[in-house]
């Protein structure tokens, strides 16, 4: 069963020239991460402050693994220093799929 994890973020103002590259770097290690089946990171049209990242793992488990990955210093980033509000975090369950 697969699991959609959407990421809200609110970046500062001040970050939006030096935010690309942060994200992307994290992002890397995200999508190297043993059962990530990919993310799109999708940039608010009106609101450039606005972020949501879409990851997409092949299971519960593998996202419970990345998660608890992030919260031991070898997963730390540099993506607080961006944000200017905590990331706002949604799970769904995939029940069906085309």
């Amino acid at each position: 069963m697969t699991i959609t994890a959407l990421l809200d973020l609110t970046l500062t103002p001040e970050s939006l020239e030096e935010a690309p590259a942060i994200i992307d770097q994290v992002l890397t290690q995200t999508r190297a991460f043993e059962g990530c089946l990919g993310l799109e990171v999708l940039q608010d049209e009106t609101d450039p402050t606005r972020v949501m990242v879409i990851e997409r793992w092949d299971s519960p488990e593998s996202d419970a693994a990345y998660r608890a990955w992030r919260a031991t210093p070898e997963g730390t980033s540099s993506l607080g220093s961006i944000l200017a509000a905590a990331p706002t975090l949604v799970k769904y369950t995939t029940l069906s799929e085309k």
